[in-house]
């Protein structure tokens, strides 16, 4: 491996770490007798996780893997897989046009980019259940036993194959105690919510929960509507109820059996995007908007967006799941365990897609014209038993994906005039420099109608209406066989194997339409150079009377130039009519294997080697490009073959887990090397998403945390990591878009987008008692991320500078938690920052130069503050 010199001192400070693991066995051998089993106080050596699929002491799992209990997701406010960063290193999650395009990263990887079509790097993984996408699992949570973040490829343990990681969700199981709970907030931006558990026995042998919550919120994006239609001056609110219910059964001593079935509603406004850059697009925009249609200057932390169009977003998650765990006579008592499950996944999203209040493109938010939809079927089956020497586990997951898309594209009045002057004054002002040695004028008079001159076709009529209307439809199935085994080799040395056979086959039908007929496209189609020559000589070019050569070297540059405008994939003719269809299948292997060897109760050290597999897919957009092939440069020309391969990535781990303070502190740290060949890249060029398979991304470096619960200080919990991941692409990419020049150019060598090098968090909680009987309890975390680009492109203008994000929250209430109020703020000093940084469509024509002042930039940007109340009672 090219190791670089930070490289080789990580790893020099890991090996000190490790070597540091025996202070621990000094400092304790002089203790006090050992105490009784009800006298021992609990420690945090004690952790559980399910990390392999059995449960096991957290520091005993060779696995990098972050470990959230209850009580501190309760504290830091954790509700969905996006809080969820805040608590852990190398965790970024950012959505954009809606809460439904949700991306989890882990070590600087993820998926990037909003296709549904590209399956997710990291995994979300809920009462285990794998969900299709990371949106998918984007959504309160409910009542949490805890959170468990596993950082590289966990293909041999998990049911699907991820190639960064896996988000592992495990909520409260029923219990045979009556119990409830109840709590109601209020915060600002009228912010109210109400939720209740309640858990009770059956019978003897039944148990039974139920969660509910109703969550609503004004926006805290203020939005200038300009002419409408939209009415709604806010965007980013919520609105959204959930219900969730769980079953026990256990009619047999080794046997019980575990329903869940729930179903969320949103009905929201979400999201408007704000301008970073605006650049030399602006007066026009701001013209035809009827004056302030876009922010001029640029101001995106005044939290004012621009949009005359609706971003309403209507989702809706639904699912059953029944786990059986059956403790069988075979193998020595091996358990059996099956996960069948069966979800619907269903969103309905408005957008507008300028993010200005000209009127340009837009979705309606209609089921017909904008809707993202899976069914999903799994089953897993896993036999896991132990002997003296050897824990094993084998098993085998299908899933029967059905993935439903409708997309559209409709055309504002705006977009002719819009898109006609900026042509228009292209091409006319580079004529009329050209021509000036000749003494030709050209008119320059009122661009607007230059396409339309173009076309032959009356002013207004080229561009309107309905000009897209697609819809995709793919089955994916996939099965996997799995098995993953440690042989106790010595009472200090384990060795693991795992492997996975999986096998995917994805099959795409597409149908695409031109409701609108493309009349502006189709003209120019018939004859490009003719119809220029003709839009020319009624701007006073006399092109049929200019040398042969010269009108062969003005039409050849123009005409395609000009088509190429008109022909933009939502207004293209040669898409009317389209009906494809493509098929893929992969067959592949992937596996672990691990070494730990624990050199006494306190210290483990582990080295593994992974590999790991995403499968490919197909774009679920428009593509079109000079050849007809996805790798060709910019044109007109359908592209029929939308495939994309799988991914891969080869992983390296050298780990320490160390105990100290009497179990009461563990710190931890790995160094990592991954690298990813075919990294799938989902990149907005300003006009459609392009998917870009990356030869290699290498991600390496050092992830460390620690957990101490001081015994000077009782009631004191700290928690933190801190990683350092230096996360590259190749320093050869073919293609034209990597070349000089080309959209993508600044991904070579440099380091990848959404990857900061840096990230650290730190989370400090104390607990005390005063009066009779009651308690108080105070919670601060915060998260660090050095710089980093937000855009998948790396435009200068999208880098994002350092940043940290500190929640608190502060309660009172009854010693036994009969009753609490908690006084809470995230990102209590209001920190501004992008989420994700993208071109300005239609509005980012420069060069992808940096600086180009033709060129806008838009972001969608991260919360400011929230703070309020919560009154919590349970008994």
């Amino acid at each position: 491996m090219n190791m670089k010199p930070t490289r080789s001192m990580l790893a020099s400070a890991v090996l000190v770490a490790l070597a540091m693991g025996a202070a621990p066995v000094a400092a304790q051998e002089a203790e006090a007798p050992a105490a009784t089993e009800e006298q021992r106080p609990t420690t945090l050596s004690g952790l559980t996780v399910t990390a392999q699929k059995r449960e096991e002491q957290l520091q005993d799992v060779p696995v990098a893997v972050t470990a959230l209990d209850e009580q501190l997701l309760q504290d830091t406010g954790i509700r969905d897989i996006k809080d969820l960063q805040v608590l852990v290193p190398g965790l970024t999650v950012t959505s954009t046009q809606n809460e439904a395009i949700t991306t989890a990263r882990i070590r600087g990887i993820g998926t990037v980019g909003d296709n549904v079509g590209l399956e997710s790097s990291v995994g979300v993984v809920i009462d285990g259940v794998y969900r299709s996408r990371n949106s998918v699992g984007f959504g309160d949570l409910g009542e949490l036993e805890r959170i468990e973040v596993l950082k590289g490829p966990q293909g041999t343990v998990f049911g699907k194959n991820t190639s960064a990681g896996v988000i592992n969700v495990v909520t409260r199981r029923p219990s045979y105690t009556q119990s409830a709970e109840a709590e109601v907030t209020a915060g600002n931006y009228g912010a109210m919510g109400v939720a209740g558990y309640y858990n009770d026995a059956l019978s003897d042998n039944a148990a039974f929960s139920v969660y509910a919550a109703k969550r609503k919120r004004d926006g805290w994006m203020d939005v200038v509507t300009g002419k409408g239609p939209r009415t709604e001056t806010e965007d980013y609110d919520q609105n959204y109820h959930l219900l969730r219910g769980q079953l026990l059964l256990e009619p047999t001593d080794n046997v019980d059996v575990t329903f869940i079935a729930d179903y969320t509603s949103r009905e929201e406004n979400c999201c408007t995007a704000v301008q970073l850059v605006t650049g030399g697009t602006a007066p026009v925009i701001n013209a035809l908007g009827g004056g302030n249609a876009i922010a001029i200057p640029a101001d995106p932390f005044a939290r004012v967006a621009y949009s005359n169009r609706s971003t309403e977003q209507d989702i809706k998650d639904k699912g059953i799941s029944m786990q059986v765990d059956w403790e069988s006579p075979w193998f020595g008592g091996a358990t059996l365990t099956s996960i069948t499950a069966s979800r619907d996944w269903q969103s309905i999203n408005g957008l507008d897609f300028d993010f200005t209040t000209a009127d340009l493109l837009y979705r309606e938010a209609d089921a017909d014209e904008s809707f993202s939809g899976f069914e999903n079927f799994s089953q897993e089956f896993r036999l896991t038993g132990a002997s003296d020497s050897v824990d094993w586990m084998v098993g085998l997951f299908y899933s029967d994906e059905d993935l439903t898309r409708n997309d559209s594209y409709r055309i504002g009045a705006d977009y002719e005039p819009y898109l006609s002057t900026l042509v228009g004054s292209q091409v006319l002002g580079g004529l009329a420099q050209q021509l000036a040695p000749f003494d030709i004028d050209v008119d320059m008079s009122n661009p607007a109608l230059f396409m339309s001159q173009v076309s032959g076709q009356p002013f207004g009529s080229n561009f309107a209406g309905l000009g897209a209307h697609d819809r995709y439809k793919q089955d994916a199935r996939s099965l996997g066989l799995f098995t993953n085994n440690t042989w106790h080799a010595t009472d200090a040395l384990d060795l693991t194997l795992g492997l996975r056979y999986t096998t995917e086959k994805k099959e795409l039908s597409s149908v695409y339409s031109n409701p609108n007929g493309s009349v502006g496209c189709g003209s120019v189609l018939a004859n490009p150079a003719g119809r220029v020559a003709a839009a020319l000589m009624a701007r006073g070019v006399p092109i049929t009377s200019l040398p042969p050569e010269l009108q062969a070297q003005i039409l050849g540059a123009v005409a395609p130039q000009v088509a190429g405008y008109m022909c933009l994939p939502w207004a293209n003719a040669l898409h009317n009519g389209r009906v494809t269809d493509q098929d893929r299948e992969e067959k592949e292997w992937s596996g672990t294997v691990k070494a730990a060897y624990r050199w006494n109760e306190h210290v483990m050290t582990y080295a593994s080697a992974a590999r790991g597999y995403k499968a490919g897919g197909f774009n679920l957009d428009r593509v079109q490009s000079s050849n007809g092939l996805s790798s060709g440069g910019s044109g007109i020309t359908p592209v029929d073959d939308t495939s994309f391969p799988g991914e891969f990535v080869d992983s390296f781990e050298l780990g320490a887990k160390t105990t100290w303070a009497d179990g009461n502190l563990l710190l931890n740290a790995t160094l990592f090397h991954q690298t990813y060949e075919d990294f799938q890249l989902n990149s907005f060029l300003g006009t459609s998403f392009v998917v870009r398979s990356i030869p290699e991304v290498v991600s390496q470096g050092v992830d460390a945390e620690l957990m101490w619960q001081p015994a000077a200080v009782d009631g004191l919990m700290l928690q933190g990591g801190l990683m350092y991941a230096d996360t590259t692409y190749a320093d050869d990419i073919p293609g034209a878009d990597f070349a000089p020049g080309g959209q993508l150019y600044k991904l070579p060598g440099n380091q990848a987008s959404f990857a900061p090098e840096w990230s650290g968090t730190a989370s400090a909680t104390y607990e005390w008692g005063f009066g009779a009987d009651l308690v108080g309890r105070f919670n601060i975390g915060a998260k660090y991320m050095s710089d980093y680009n937000t855009g998948s492109d790396l435009d200068d203008e999208k880098h994002q500078d350092a940043f940290t994000v500190f929640n608190a929250r502060l309660g009172f209430g009854a010693a036994d938690r009969s009753w609490m109020v908690e006084l809470w703020g995230q990102n209590i000093f209001d920190e501004d920052y992008v989420q994700v940084g993208f071109d300005g469509p239609l509005q980012a024509i420069g060069s992808p130069e940096p600086g180009d002042p033709m060129n806008t930039y838009n972001a969608f940007l991260g919360a400011p503050a929230m703070y309020g109340v919560t009154f919590r009672m349970r008994y």
